[in-house]
């Protein structure tokens, strides 16, 4: 029997496979959250509240990202931009090495094919979806100060304007899910999903499975189903669901789709990543985005990428 398999039956009491199976999901109230807890996590005694402040308070997925600044790697880039009939009016395919060294990075391309009006005529990006993907994996040239410390996860906008001030809002929200994000017209608190004074607006709920053969906890956090329309405008972050390394906690991968609307800046989008771990590093193996955004002063577009990350080491 696989580890997590038994550390399952270890938890229910080695309960038979008939008894487990009458077994129900029990839904509790936690400071005015609704949460739904499988049997197996009622049979561990699981502490509800402590166990949501510490996904609330999670750095191991903000890690992950600052990680790939101080790591050799190579990533194959597929970035599909699509008209407003849904097919492909310029793509980028390309094989890339990031060197770092001493506290600075730089990439090479190694291949690199593209259709449609990906570029400009002057070699700069066509689509502001491109500009946010160059911007997470891509640096022409070589920049230096590079550190995968966090003690800046609260990032700050001073000083960025235009749109390079929204491509920071929206790797907030990449980053950092749940916490608030400066400087969005009219979005407040609505990205606090942890908030007690958003408890009305999300169900919650615990497992315990196997993600890739490990034990993991699974938290998930999703619109109540049938919350009014006009409740729905207080929601950004629609749905979130993420895996935890039972033993230590950290994010083993990440589904989570937003979406917001105030008229100069809107976003429809989903996001999946998958978490690694090369010695001590955790990294993100695959990200996958699929989804609209625009400012007015862009237009909207839709876009869908996809970077899978591979071959690292450490200087």
């Amino acid at each position: 029997m696989n580890n997590w398999k038994i550390l399952v039956s270890m938890l229910l009491g080695w309960f038979p496979m008939g008894l487990f199976a009458q077994l129900k999901d029990t839904t509790i109230n936690d400071q005015g959250r609704q949460v739904t807890l499988s049997p197996v996590v009622i049979r561990s005694g699981t502490n509800v509240p402590g166990f949501i402040k510490r996904v609330e308070n999670d750095t191991t997925f903000y890690k992950a990202f600052k990680n790939l600044r101080v790591l050799n790697y190579s990533s194959l880039n597929d970035v599909r931009m699509f008209d407003r009939k849904g097919k492909v009016e310029a793509s980028l395919f390309s094989k890339t090495r990031q060197w770092a060294s001493r506290s600075c990075r730089v990439t090479k391309v190694i291949e690199e094919k593209t259709t449609g009006d990906f570029y400009k005529a002057g070699g700069d990006y066509n689509y502001y979806t491109a500009e946010l993907y160059a911007s997470l994996f891509f640096s022409k040239d070589t920049v230096c100060g590079q550190s995968n410390v966090i003690k800046d996860i609260n990032v700050t906008l001073r000083g960025r304007k235009g749109l390079d001030k929204h491509k920071e809002q929206l790797k907030m929200l990449f980053f950092n899910p749940g916490k608030d994000i400066p400087g969005i017209p009219l979005m407040g608190e609505k990205v606090k999903v942890f908030d007690k004074a958003h408890s009305d607006l999300y169900d919650f709920s615990i497992d315990i499975q196997e993600y890739k053969g490990k034990p993991a906890y699974l938290f998930v956090l999703k619109i109540k189903e049938g919350l009014a329309f006009y409740k729905k405008d207080d929601v950004v972050i629609d749905e979130m669901t993420t895996w935890f390394n039972y033993n230590s906690f950290e994010v083993m991968a990440r589904n989570y789709s937003m979406s917001y609307n105030a008229g100069v800046y809107r976003f429809n989008v989903s996001m999946q990543v998958e978490i690694e771990k090369m010695g001590q590093y955790l990294y993100p193996k695959i990200i996958r985005y699929d989804g609209n955004w625009g400012v007015l002063i862009k237009g909207k577009e839709r876009g869908l990428f996809t970077a899978t990350i591979y071959d690292l080491d450490v200087n």
